[in-house]
C-alpha cells in the first residue's frame, strides 16, 4: 500500500494568502459600488428635497424660493450630465432618469428667465439647446419626442411638466427606478380624475388637449376610451362624445 502524500506546508500558505487576496479584492469592489451606489442616492435625493421643499402638492412651484437655491439645481443637473443611462440600463432606469431630466431642464429653464408669466414668453423655449449629456447637446423637444415618446410608455405625458396650469403637475418627488410604476400610475390617475383638467361623466368628455395632441401615443393597445377606463374613477362608455378644453399656458407657481 502506498503511503499517503503529505501535505506541503508552502502549498498550504499559498493558498491561504491568494484567499486573503481575493476576500480583500472583492471587499474593494463592494466598497467601491457601494460608493457609487451612494452617491447616485444621494444625487437624486438632492432633486427630491428640492421638490419637496419648492413644489406643493398641487404641483404650484415656488420658483422664487428655487432661484436662491439654484446652485443645488446646477450640482443636480452635473449628476445627470455624468450619469446618462447605458444601452443595456433597464427600461425603469432610462425612464426614470429622462423624466427627471426633462422635468429638471424644464424648471432650468424657467428659473434661466424668470420672473416670467409662461413658458412661451421665452423664445422657442422646447428648442433650447442649453444641457450636455454625455458628448451631446440636448433640448426638451429631443428629450420628449425622440426619447421618452419612443419607450413605449404613453404615461410619461402626465410625468413630464411645462410649467403650465393645464400641464400634469409637477410631482414633488423624484421619479425612481424602484418606484416608477407606483408614480406613473399615480400621476396619470391625479391628472385624469382632475376636474381642472378633465371633465368626465360616462357619456360626455372634456378632456385636456394631451389627449388630442398625442392621440397616437394613448391608441398603442386599443382605443383612447380603453386607455383612459384603465385610470379613470368611473366607467366610459365606447361611444362618448368627446371634447377638448383650451390649453392655459400660465405659469405653475
Amino acid at each position: 500500500m502506498s503511503r499517503p502524500q503529505e501535505k506541503s506546508h508552502t502549498q498550504d500558505i499559498t493558498t491561504t494568502v491568494y484567499t486573503l487576496e481575493t476576500k480583500q479584492e472583492n471587499k474593494t469592489i463592494r466598497d467601491s459600488l457601494k460608493k457609487v451606489t451612494t452617491r447616485v442616492l444621494s444625487q437624486h435625493q438632492l432633486w427630491d428635497n428640492l421638490l419637496g421643499k419648492y413644489v406643493s402638492n398641487e404641483g404650484h412651484v415656488d420658483y422664487q424660493g428655487l432661484k436662491k437655491e439654484y446652485n443645488k439645481l446646477q450640482e443636480y443637473i452635473s449628476f445627470l450630465q455624468s450619469s446618462v443611462p447605458e444601452k443595456d440600463s433597464s427600461k425603469n432606469q432610462k425612464l426614470s432618469y429622462w423624466i427627471n431630466t426633462y422635468n429638471a431642464f424644464t424648471v432650468d429653464l424657467i428659473l434661466r428667465h424668470y420672473p416670467i408669466n409662461s413658458i412661451k414668453d421665452i423664445k422657442e423655449p422646447w428648442q433650447q439647446r442649453h444641457w450636455k449629456l454625455g458628448d451631446k447637446w440636448y433640448n426638451l423637444d429631443e428629450i420628449e419626442h425622440h426619447i421618452l415618446r419612443k419607450m413605449d410608455e404613453p404615461r410619461i405625458h402626465f410625468a413630464i411638466n411645462c410649467a403650465s396650469i393645464s400641464c400634469p403637475k409637477l410631482q414633488n418627488k423624484a421619479f425612481t427606478t424602484t418606484h416608477l410604476e407606483t408614480q406613473l400610475t399615480k400621476a396619470t390617475k391625479d391628472f385624469l380624475n382632475d376636474p381642472e383638467r378633465n371633465s368626465i361623466s360616462k357619456d360626455n368628455l372634456e378632456l385636456s388637449k394631451i389627449f388630442q395632441w398625442f392621440a397616437k401615443d394613448f391608441k398603442q393597445h386599443g382605443s383612447l376610451i380603453d386607455f383612459l377606463n384603465q385610470y379613470s374613477d368611473l366607467e366610459i362608455s365606447q361611444k362618448a362624445k368627446k371634447n377638448y378644453k383650451d390649453y392655459n399656458w400660465s405659469l405653475n407657481e
